[in-house]
């Protein structure tokens, strides 16, 4: 979804930090291999989740739907240097891509991948987060904000992509589109929970930023 013209993304793009080369290069990749390429977060996107996570300087990190592993590589970037970056996809078909990118990082040896559903393998992390980024199915969105909170250091941040869902969340709902539905009800409890503060920031599709107390 754009919220703004073609002609101002790419000014907001060329006033902003550079995409790194290797992001770059696996961005093309994506485009040019992987279905939906739509779904990785490109050079703005990906500066933000950096600058964000250099901001937090988080020693844990937690991300939910890793698809290419353009946004963990961006994440990875703040992260302490005995951090670690923990990573969950259902899609078996992208491990190697995803693995293949990591590999080229300076940070190989510190990205953890997660082959399986997220409800399932979040439970078995036996850690405490100061960064987490959802990314994935929106219909487990308020499932996984549950299953995370308790899992989070205090201050530590709560990153929840595709929040707008295509303006969708300011139209009629469907009768049958539960996952307008459920973003609807995961944005009212970002906005109301009081262990958390909230800001949605109209980036891309929308990006949540929620702060625990």
């Amino acid at each position: 979804m754009h919220f703004l013209s073609q002609d101002l993304e790419d000014y907001i793009e060329q006033h902003s930090e550079n995409e790194p080369a290797l992001l770059g290069e696996l961005n093309k990749e994506t485009y040019q291999k992987i279905l939906l390429p739509r779904m990785c977060s490109g050079h703005f996107q990906g500066r933000v989740l950096s600058m964000l996570s250099k901001l937090i300087c988080p020693l844990n990190i937690l991300e939910i739907g890793t698809f290419t592993g353009y946004a963990a590589l961006c994440l990875c970037e703040g992260m302490k240097e005995n951090g670690q970056l923990h990573t969950i996809d259902i899609k078996e078909e992208l491990v190697d891509f995803q693995r293949k990118y990591f590999d080229k990082s300076p940070w190989k040896n510190q990205i953890l991948q997660h082959l399986g559903e997220a409800i399932d393998i979040i439970p078995t992390l036996n850690l405490k987060f100061d960064l987490v980024f959802i990314d994935a199915d929106k219909e487990n969105y308020i499932n996984y904000f549950h299953q995370i909170l308790p899992k989070m250091n205090v201050g530590g941040i709560i990153l929840s992509d595709i929040v707008l869902w295509s303006s969708k969340v300011v139209e009629p709902l469907q009768k049958n589109d539960l996952s307008t539905k459920i973003l609807l009800e995961y944005n009212l409890l970002l906005k109301n929970d009081p262990r958390i503060e909230t800001v949605l920031l109209p980036i891309r599709d929308g990006l949540t930023v929620s702060r625990v107390l």
